[in-house]
């Protein structure tokens, strides 16, 4: 081997030492992703258990026999944005059992926090082959992000995905969802602006069918609950997609937790036009007002399935009521 190869071949192991180095560093001082877990639970939830958490800590220094002490925790359980009705009984009931002291408040409040959520289920259901998903909610609610999240976690389970473009009445609304599409390695389907929703959503279910897909998921437009006509168009792209595919699997409505109640009555009224299935609560760690999604899910008697915690792709993850109110309580 010359002189010169030699030389060569040093140069090469020098370039990838130095490559890897870097990488390594850099992974190293990277800001911690909202998934990851700081110190005490989940850093999505780092608003809302530092208000919240801040508020018990002080309280439980008080006698739980006290009036201070029942209306404190009242008062910490609205700031969060539980809800009115919500928090009227879960007090009455954590000092029905009479705790005697912080660590028997703290256990009953879990408990009955916990017993709010219930045995609702919240896998995602994919029935049929290809799979139907419609995507619903009102405008600004982070809706065709999380279509593109969702996209990409079926990816990552080693489904193939094709989107549905319905939002056929904003435009550019097609524009993004391609643009995102790209991004997750998802097919799409569009319609021309104006077009009729419902056949948007009658082809995306057929190009999944011809082309061997998994799952097929529909964007809607953004749309205000008051409209009535705008909620019967929704309504038809449902029946249509559930004719072609015999059953849509999930209509999932997104909601945007820093909407906090506002959100609820919003809610309701997509619930009883199309039948929500399941609720996405994006926006979670941008508020203090985490208490929402106990809100949400008492008035509306559908699960929380997904929760958004960031703006990546991968900032959407499954909702656990055990692991959400044990760390609502962390600081506590």
């Amino acid at each position: 081997m010359t002189t010169f190869q030699l030389i060569l071949i040093a140069g090469i192991a020098i370039i990838i030492v130095a490559g890897v180095l870097i990488v390594l560093t850099r992974r190293s001082t990277s800001p911690t992703s909202a998934r990851e877990a700081r110190p005490g639970g989940p850093a999505y939830l780092d608003k809302t258990r530092s208000a919240f958490g801040g508020r018990l800590r002080r309280l439980f220094g008080v006698a739980a026999s006290t009036s201070e002490f029942w209306e404190g925790l009242e008062e910490a359980l609205l700031a969060a944005d539980v809800g009115v009705v919500a928090t009227d009984e879960i007090v009455q009931r954590v000092k029905g059992r009479h705790p005697e002291g912080p660590e028997e408040a703290r256990r009953a409040l879990r408990e009955e926090l916990l017993s709010e959520f219930g045995q609702r289920p919240r896998d995602l259901c994919l029935a049929g082959v290809p799979s139907a998903i419609v995507v619903v909610g009102v405008n600004g609610t982070g809706k065709t992000t999380t279509i593109a999240k969702l996209a990409a976690l079926f990816a990552r389970q080693g489904k193939t995905v094709i989107l549905g473009a319905a939002d056929t009445f904003r435009a550019g609304a097609d524009v993004q969802l391609k643009t995102w599409a790209e991004r997750v390695g998802a097919d799409i389907v569009s319609g021309q602006e104006g077009s009729d929703p419902a056949s948007v959503a009658f082809d995306t279910y057929e190009a999944a069918k011809a082309r061997g897909h998994d799952v097929a998921i529909i964007d809607t437009a953004g749309r205000l609950h008051s409209k009535h006509n705008l909620m019967q168009e929704l309504g038809k792209v449902v029946r249509v997609l559930a004719r072609t595919a015999g059953e849509v699997g999930e209509i999932l409505l997104v909601i945007d937790a820093t909407n906090g109640q506002n959100a609820v009555s919003q809610a309701r009224v997509f619930t009883e036009q199309v039948g929500v299935t399941g609720v996405v609560l994006t926006k979670l760690d941008g508020t203090a007002r985490g208490g929402v999604v106990v809100a949400v899910e008492r008035e509306l008697d559908i699960p929380v399935k997904l929760i958004g915690i960031g703006e990546s792709v991968g900032d959407l993850i499954p909702f656990v009521p055990s692991a959400f109110v044990d760390a609502l309580l962390e600081d506590a």
